[in-house]
């Protein structure tokens, strides 16, 4: 019960996101998104998933948006002549559509969730069970697995989300007048 209150809620963000017009409201719906989106990661057992979700997507998404808010004006440009249902709408519906029924098909082949069989529980996990302390000298599975396995790709994530804040600040950077 409490998943299909989440996916309600998802749902909902979604929706009221793209539809508002002012862009600080929409901000904030897509950071109540991501922040129910963290907690159906916290249900699926994905602690790094969630944790990742609620800092980047609620917390530093959020201010670079609203910094660049900050700098630009806070409405839709033409909003209000702007027809609801027009040519260009339909071909951006039907190219989501479309996406969204090749990631469908996708995920037909997929072992079913909490599978035992399933390749990351035979290959994988069995590997950071057995050698996860030999290997990196790490009492804690999940910071083993995170730094000692996954420490170059938590670093290549780090550097993009630095990059991606100092790109911003330096596009809005107000410039002195002479």
């Amino acid at each position: 019960m409490i998943d299909l209150l989440l996916l309600f809620f998802l749902v909902v963000c979604a929706l009221a996101a793209i539809s508002i017009k002012d862009l600080l409201s929409c901000t904030i719906m897509l950071g109540a998104y991501s922040l129910v989106m963290a907690v159906v990661w916290m249900r699926l057992n994905a602690v790094d998933v969630a944790f990742t979700e609620a800092s980047v997507g609620a917390g530093m998404s959020g201010i670079l948006m609203i910094a660049a808010l900050s700098r630009t004006k806070r409405g839709e440009a033409g909003g209000k002549n702007k027809r609801m249902f027009d040519f260009r709408n339909t071909l951006i519906f039907l190219v989501v559509v479309v996406t969204c029924g090749i990631l469908i098909y996708g995920t037909m082949d997929m072992p079913d969730f909490g599978d035992k069989d399933a390749p990351a529980q035979t290959h994988v996990a069995k590997r950071y069970v057995e050698k996860g302390y030999e290997e990196t000298a790490e009492r804690n599975m999940v910071s083993a697995v995170l730094a000692g396995y996954r420490g170059y790709d938590t670093l290549g994530e780090t550097t993009v989300i630095f990059t991606a804040g100092i790109a911003v600040i330096l596009l809005l950077r107000r410039r002195k007048r002479r």
